[in-house]
């Protein structure tokens, strides 16, 4: 259950892979060989986009979504074998990574084995013929839960998959499934292997009314976090975006933060990113580059999960398709180094055994890391200022994790980074917390 999720949790990196999109062949092969520079980065776990066979009716796209499945037992033979998989997993979990899929289990394919077996199995029209409730989602029909049926068979699927050697699952829309699916799920995998990791990829909250509204099972984040260990930040990301880019001040932004850590429970662990395959790559969503990267080092520095989405290493500005062969560039990889300082200080002993606290979203976000003996203080430009800031740190010279820079504190007064710089320092006590109207219920 939730309540028993380890804080550590909040310390975790996890890498997003399109197997299409990762290789010259997309195939696990190509990603197993790319596996000791991906931990190099700092990554703990491997997080696979859906590694079934895609449905071929009505798919969208040459070739179709890897979220329209039409086996959730089998392997995409675009991808390889499921011995390739196998050795994969060994290969991932050799070098000390684990490997989390994704699970999605709100709906098939057109085609899929499922409905072709258990039609009764699923949303219906009044002619009896299966249907999606989202209608955007075109390629896809909808399972109708609850069904003792469909429940035992996912779940026994699940166990295979944590059987097999997977460690975690990364589930799809998970707040259009009932609750009740959820908790047995992870009761039924504990038995075959304990500590599986479980991320919801929980709804927009205005999904969840919208599900409500018509009747439709829809939970919010803290129903989730009742089963689950992380869930995404769709609750607040439209103001997200807005901070993102510049539509809304970053301070409204950490007013929902501290929000975020009055109404759920006390371990609650929260993915926190600036792209996913979902959403826009951060280079092109902000084309001001110094913003973007002053955003990814405050999400990395954020109390949570933090998320690389493959190709972010890059600084990738395209969104690749889901639907055809859409390669990342791969360049360089010049941001490898920023990325690997951020994941590092996702281990130090002040964010493994320290107390966030947010300080300031004007000029430029401020936040701290304070634990006994160790202190991490962040100061991150998201909003392109120049001149100096006003910080809560004593006179002297400090010197910027991320760069290796020597950084001078003098009346109470730094310059402000171009990006974001990180300061080491002892325990941080008396810090003035950020205001927030939000609060003050």
């Amino acid at each position: 259950m939730a309540q028993d999720t380890p804080l550590a949790y909040r310390n975790l990196v996890i890498y997003e892979i399109y197997v299409r999109n990762h290789g010259p062949n997309g195939t696990f092969a190509e990603v197993e060989a790319d596996l000791p520079r991906i931990k190099r980065l700092g990554t703990d776990i491997i997080w696979f986009m859906p590694i079934h066979p895609i449905g071929q009716q009505n798919k969208k796209g040459g070739l179709g979504c890897p979220y329209s499945i039409a086996d959730y037992r089998g392997i995409n033979p675009e991808y390889g074998t499921r011995e390739d998989f196998a050795r994969l997993i060994k290969t991932a979990h050799d070098l000390g990574l684990k490997v989390m899929i994704d699970v999605v289990y709100n709906h098939t394919a057109h085609d899929s084995v499922l409905v072709r077996e258990h039609p009764e199995w699923f949303h219906q029209d009044a002619n009896g013929v299966p249907v999606t409730t989202v209608p955007d989602w075109s390629d896809v029909i909808d399972l109708k839960h609850p069904h003792p049926g469909l429940t035992a068979y996912l779940i026994e699927t699940l166990q295979g998959w944590a059987q097999f050697g997977v460690d975690g699952f990364r589930c799809d829309v998970a707040s259009l499934l009932p609750l009740d699916f959820w908790l047995e799920a992870r009761e039924a995998v504990a038995r075959v292997k304990p500590g599986v990791i479980w991320l919801a990829e929980s709804v927009h909250a205005r999904f969840v009314e919208y599900r409500r509204r018509i009747k439709l099972s829809g939970l919010s984040d803290g129903e989730l976090y009742g089963a689950f260990d992380i869930t995404y930040v769709y609750d607040i990301w439209g103001m997200v975006q807005a901070a993102f880019k510049g539509a809304a001040l970053p301070s409204r932004y950490l007013e929902l933060l501290r929000l975020q850590d009055a109404i759920y429970p006390a371990n609650y662990v929260k993915l926190r990113y600036v792209e996913n395959h979902d959403q826009p790559r951060i280079m092109g969503y902000v084309p001001d580059r110094d913003r973007a990267l002053a955003w990814t080092a405050f999400e990395a520095f954020n109390k949570g999960a933090f998320l690389i989405y493959a190709g972010q290493e890059s600084g990738a500005a395209h969104t690749p398709s889901l639907f055809d062969v859409d390669k990342v560039a791969w360049g360089d990889y010049g941001l490898a180094p920023f990325l690997t300082a951020l994941a590092g200080l996702k281990k130090d002993i002040a964010q493994t055994q320290g107390e966030f606290t947010l300080l300031a979203g004007e000029p430029a976000i401020q936040a701290a890391w304070s634990a006994p003996d160790a202190g991490l203080y962040g100061v991150f430009n998201v909003s392109g200022n120049s001149g100096s800031v006003a910080v809560q740190l004593p006179d002297g010279s400090y010197t910027d994790m991320l760069t290796g820079a020597p950084v001078k504190v003098n009346a109470g007064q730094l310059p402000l980074p171009t990006t974001a710089l990180i300061l080491r320092t002892p325990e941080l006590t008396g810090l003035e917390l950020l205001p927030s109207t939000m609060m003050d219920f």
